[in-house]
């Protein structure tokens, strides 16, 4: 299965079913049956589960969880910018701290990603003006 890697993580990409040519048609069928059953029950528990706990994605909450992926990303960036606009030698200690803020953006960069996908797979209904 192919990996797609975002940012720090790695998510598994889509893998489409491909039969081996030794086998026989109806084993093709059985085999593709199975796999089409395992994925509706991973699509049936990402929405049963997703759903219960977030029960709707709200277009004003996700414009505000980008907003702050934004600021993160923004906060990092301008700290960065600041460390090397002095031209001294970056310490330990600042560099942890950028470190801190690229984690943070990351986080939340990741999450609203998480949740487009949720709204996308229809684990969620997306509830505001579009």
């Amino acid at each position: 299965m192919s990996m797609i890697m975002t940012r720090n993580t790695r998510r598994r990409g889509l893998d489409h079913f491909e039969p081996e040519s030794t086998m026989e048609p109806h084993e093709q069928r059985r085999l593709r049956n199975q796999l089409e059953q395992i994925d509706y029950a991973a699509y049936a528990a990402n929405r049963e589960i997703i759903g219960k706990s977030l029960k709707v994605a709200d277009l004003a909450r996700i414009e505000r969880l980008a907003v702050a992926a934004a600021h993160a990303r923004a906060d990092w960036v301008e700290a960065a910018l600041a460390l090397s606009d002095t031209g001294q030698h970056v310490t330990s200690e600042e560099g942890k701290k950028l470190h801190g803020l690229r984690q943070t953006y990351e986080e939340l960069a990741e999450a609203y990603e998480a949740l487009r996908r949720m709204v996308e797979r229809s684990y969620l209904p997306l509830k505001g003006k579009v």
